[in-house]
């Protein structure tokens, strides 16, 4: 049977093997790792070789990824990155421990946790500059004194997200502040705090050149462990694969064409006015693969392709006058934004190679 297109082809074996090279890395200095399932949609298949690769949590944004991946078996300690107030009974029905910096919503936690009868574990997540989530530090005291005491809501950790949307670099500085704010909150309230979460793949830097890396103790990896590099410069980590992905389309026109557009310009399908630099005659190449199926920047040709621009439903590739023929597959490779998008969307084709060879 002919493959089906477009489609990414995901190897678990290089997964797994990113996977245990980063647990063992990380845990000559005691860093546990959770392995974050967001950018697969939660794909059990892929949590499950996060798993086997030594990761101690899978950690998801959404409540849905966690029910597939609990749904076909997946046995672990769950994470939720993202708590709404409006999920917290799917939270204590589906969750072990989430990330919490809303008082209101903690409160909310804790009156279905009575009514389910179970203990829900939280991290408080600080704000350390970043400006995506986080309790300020100077309010961090005020708010665990109005937490601590919580029916059926044990505080087991803190932590801070540094690098997704402001790109403040996780640094020994700010390690540092975060180890004396756990310090801090133990002494206060006479807690022991067993997660010290301080960041994600932007840490690997910090922790090769840390010569202390204080109370930090875990670390939520995806893209390292996806896609095998760090996020600070986006360099390949030493003996990571770097193509677990592979996205895979087909040709579905080939010929040559003026480089330069022929009558009036005005805005495109997005908005756009478009410019364009003559480049004479060339062979131009369009993909069955578009804006509606893929964040189009996310992708990465290989040296004889080089993408024009998108529409809805096409890409347009100048092939360098190589002779692509209709029909034949062109291969790229992701980015985190390019497979975040793939993985998400419902007209590529998940399929498993290697060890695995099953269609999704």
């Amino acid at each position: 049977m002919k493959a089906l297109l477009p489609r990414i082809e995901i190897s678990l074996s290089q997964i797994r093997h990113n996977t245990r090279i980063l647990s063992e890395l990380y845990g000559q200095k005691e860093i546990a790792l959770m392995g974050v399932s967001k950018a697969t949609l939660g794909d059990p298949a892929i949590a499950e070789a996060m798993i086997q690769g030594g990761v101690k949590f899978i950690a998801d944004s959404r409540i849905e990824n966690i029910q597939r991946m609990k749904n076909a078996g997946i046995s672990t300690q769950f994470v939720l990155l993202r708590t709404a107030l409006s999920q917290a009974e799917a939270v204590i029905r589906n969750v072990d421990i989430s990330l919490n910096t809303e008082l209101e919503t903690v409160r909310e936690l804790s009156q279905y946790a009575q009514v389910y009868d179970t203990i829900h574990q939280i991290i408080i997540m600080v704000e350390l500059g970043d400006l995506r989530e986080g309790v300020l530090p100077g309010d961090l005291s005020q708010f665990i004194k109005k937490t601590i005491d919580l029916p059926h809501i044990k505080i087991i950790g803190i932590g801070c997200n540094l690098a997704c949307y402001g790109g403040i670099k996780p640094d020994n500085q700010k390690m540092y502040e975060l180890s004396e704010l756990a310090d801090s909150i133990e002494k206060e309230f006479q807690i022991k705090l067993e997660i010290i979460s301080g960041g994600n793949s932007a840490n690997y830097e910090w922790y090769k050149s840390a010569q202390k890396i204080g109370r930090i103790n875990n670390l939520r990896l995806g893209e390292s462990i996806l896609l095998g590099r760090e996020t600070i410069n986006r360099t390949v980590i030493p003996g990571l694969n770097t193509s677990a992905f592979r996205l895979i389309a087909e040709v579905i026109e080939s010929k040559e064409k003026p480089s330069l557009p022929f009558g009036e310009i005005c805005q495109n399908a997005f908005g756009v006015v478009p410019t364009f630099r003559d480049r004479g005659i060339r062979r131009r190449v369009i993909i069955a693969l578009g804006r509606q199926d893929i964040l189009v920047s996310g992708l990465r040709p290989n040296d004889d392709l080089e993408i024009l621009g998108s529409s809805s439903d096409h890409v347009v590739l100048d092939s360098h006058n190589y002779d692509c023929k209709v029909g034949s597959e062109v291969n790229f490779n992701l980015d985190y934004g390019g497979l975040l998008s793939a993985m998400t969307s419902p007209f590529i084709t998940k399929q498993f190679i290697g060890n695995r060879g099953t269609t999704v």
